[in-house]
């Protein structure tokens, strides 16, 4: 079997942060899955039917009892696609994040004149991948570096409102105040996944416009090396 040709670099690393995107949309996608299956067992809105059944435990120490068998299966799936949605959120917030501080630091690395194949992430103590910082300067002149600023500038908003929203949950005492200046924090901060998966998708179209200049050069050496090629060719 015949050995696959290297990618060029530019290639592998819009690749990276194209894998990036498709992590983070997996997340985001069963997220919103998750989600909707919440809304199927809502109390609120789900009616319970008021039929019983009847339980008699062998044991003289408990009475028999009656119980609702459809507000309790309500309840345990609630509780279910709550634990799922809980979870969910976290890994789309974290792949989300991922996605949006590896296509800034692709674009400030090509910025810098490097030329990395992939996108490369420190890990924490549990061998993770920790976020990159999310800024991108020099876009100043980019089509989209409006909305690149304005995307970015909202996803921060969420980062310090979660940020402020633990500091006061770690608290060991918060005023009435407080504790609704709390509530609104966090529920600010439950928008950073969306935040950041939308600066992502910005994010990875600034990739493309800072390649543009590397993918212009390997285009023209390519074609200098085919033109070499059909000169070398012998005549018939």
């Amino acid at each position: 079997m015949p050995k696959k040709p290297a990618q060029h670099w530019t290639q592998s690393l819009f690749d990276s942060v194209y894998a990036l995107y498709e992590t983070a949309n997996e997340y985001r996608t069963a997220h919103r899955a998750a989600e909707v299956a919440c809304t199927t067992v809502d109390f609120v809105r789900r009616v319970t039917h008021e039929g019983r059944i009847g339980l008699e435990c062998p044991s003289t120490a408990r009475r028999a009892s009656t119980r609702s068998p459809h507000g309790r299966a309500l309840t345990v799936l609630h509780r279910l696609y709550g634990t799922v949605e809980s979870e969910t959120q976290g890994h789309y917030e974290e792949a989300a994040l991922l996605y949006a501080s590896g296509a800034a630091w692709a674009v400030r690395a090509v910025q810098r004149g490097e030329r990395p194949p992939h996108v490369v992430f420190r890990v924490d103590d549990h061998g993770d991948p920790a976020p990159h910082s999310l800024d991108i300067p020099g876009l100043d002149t980019w089509v989209d570096g409006p909305a690149l600023d304005a995307a970015y500038t909202t996803l921060r908003r969420c980062m310090d409102a979660a940020e402020y929203g633990e500091d006061l949950a770690g608290r060991d005492y918060v005023s009435d105040h407080e504790a609704g200046e709390m509530h609104r924090a966090l529920g600010e901060a439950r928008s950073m996944a969306d935040a950041a998966f939308a600066y992502g998708l910005l994010a990875q179209r600034a990739v493309s416009f800072s390649l543009i200049t590397a993918r212009r050069a390997r285009e023209t050496e390519l074609a200098l090396a085919r033109a070499a090629a059909q000169t070398d060719q012998p005549t018939q």
